[in-house]
């Protein structure tokens, strides 16, 4: 399992798609999962150990399809009792699908998402099923608002939450986009802070659809999880910690950034 782990590589010797097309070899696997997990969810029958295994399917399909992961900094997860809040970069649609299967069995997470997505055709049985925090991204104070609230009940229950600062998914990144919600968040609650680092453009952003791009298996997937951080005074030199520890990342895994 992935969680019992400090780091995680696909191992060389699992199965892989031998020819054919992998964008629709992973997706014919995937739609089953999504469509599984949607039946279920209506059942009132996803439960966090159900929301594991999907995802790990999901996880498995991109392998299948030749996608070779490496996660680092597990450790990190576990230096300290109860809930935190991870703060990322927002690479791609892939960091939502598989986060949980590395992250919820180690410590019970849920997502802030936008509005759409639980509305969303099929997804939104899913999504509302894990208690997400919804925003509106029309008045950015009273998303704030809505945040500090509900993430601060969330938190109180022993529940992480994962927030990926950026406006919008993208595969540059851009430290003036990335906004101090996750430092405001973590302060208010008095949880520590978790610095993330994705590099998942192998799920590439559709042209048509966002959320269902090409699948690239020659572009490798990282994800590091940093030391965590206590919030001191109002948050700046961690906000600068943050970016730094993602920048440092995705400078050695050669993304593009405007720092």
């Amino acid at each position: 399992m992935i969680a019992v782990r400090d780091t995680y590589e696909t191992s060389p010797n699992r199965k892989r798609l031998g020819f054919g097309n992998p964008t629709l070899a992973f997706y014919r696997r995937m739609m089953v999962t999504v469509l599984r997990s949607s039946q279920l969810a209506k059942q009132g029958k996803y439960t966090d150990e159900v929301w594991v295994e999907m995802s790990r399917r999901i996880m498995e399909a991109l392998e299948y399809a030749g996608c070779r992961f490496t996660i680092t900094g597990m450790d990190n997860i576990r230096l300290f009792e109860g809930p935190a809040v991870f703060v990322g970069n927002h690479m791609s649609t892939l960091e939502t699908f598989v986060l949980p299967c590395i992250i919820q069995p180690v410590k019970p997470v849920t997502f802030i998402v936008k509005k759409s997505l639980i509305d969303y055709p099929v997804f939104r049985h899913i999504m509302r099923s894990r208690n997400p925090i919804v925003v509106n991204r029309d008045n950015p104070r009273e998303d704030l608002v809505t945040v500090l609230r509900e993430g601060d009940r969330r938190l109180r229950d022993g529940v992480s939450i994962i927030v990926f600062p950026q406006t919008t998914r993208t595969n540059d990144f851009k430290p003036d986009d990335f906004n101090t919600l996750g430092i405001k968040l973590a302060k208010n609650a008095g949880v520590p802070l978790v610095p993330m680092a994705l590099k998942t453009d192998a799920w590439a952003n559709g042209k048509y659809l966002k959320d269902f791009g090409k699948i690239n298996p020659s572009l490798p997937v990282h994800i590091a999880f940093g030391e965590p951080l206590e919030i001191r005074g109002v948050g700046r030199g961690e906000h600068t910690q943050v970016i730094d520890f993602i920048l440092e990342r995705l400078n050695a895994w050669n993304v593009e950034s405007t720092a």
